[in-house]
């Protein structure tokens, strides 16, 4: 996707569509559809999808994919305090932060440096994994914000 928008690694796709004039947002837009839609045609289901799915509808937890505007629509209005965004690359762990959710990141082998990034609150290897997790619950990592030259 960034190969194709022309933008370096660090910069956040999403942001970078918004960033370009009204003009040529619409064909940014259709170019990362395109490439999500020839994925999804190739995709196959990552190990635990079909169980955690079964779980997850057994118990009527909504889902969703737009985390920065999912809370708002859902009504919620803490924040996404209560929100979970699964994901696997940095945009993922990133877009869940920003959005107050809790991050889960689904590790692999390519992205495993991610475990301990600073916007990654827990890290599972199986989409499963997630029942026990939600049976049980978690807490997200607590973040010190720096107030003038201070931890708070």
């Amino acid at each position: 996707m960034r190969a194709t928008l022309q933008i370096p690694k660090s910069t956040d796709i999403l942001e970078h569509i918004y960033s370009l004039p009204a003009s040529e947002q619409p064909a940014a837009q259709e170019s990362i559809r395109a490439i999500e839609r020839r994925a999804m045609a190739d995709q196959q289901p990552q190990p635990g999808l079909v169980q955690l799915m079964t779980y997850l509808n057994s118990r009527g937890v909504r889902r969703g994919i737009c985390i920065l505007h999912i809370s708002r629509e859902w009504g919620y209005t803490d924040g996404g305090n209560g929100l979970i965004m699964v994901g696997d690359s940095i945009d993922d762990m990133t877009a869940g932060r920003r959005a107050g959710a809790a991050t889960v990141l689904l590790v692999n082998e390519v992205n495993e440096h991610l475990s301990t990034h600073e916007h990654t609150d827990l890290v599972i290897a199986r989409l499963d994994d997630l029942i026990k997790i939600l049976e049980e619950g978690f807490e997200g990592r607590i973040v010190e914000e720096k107030v003038e030259g201070n931890s708070v």
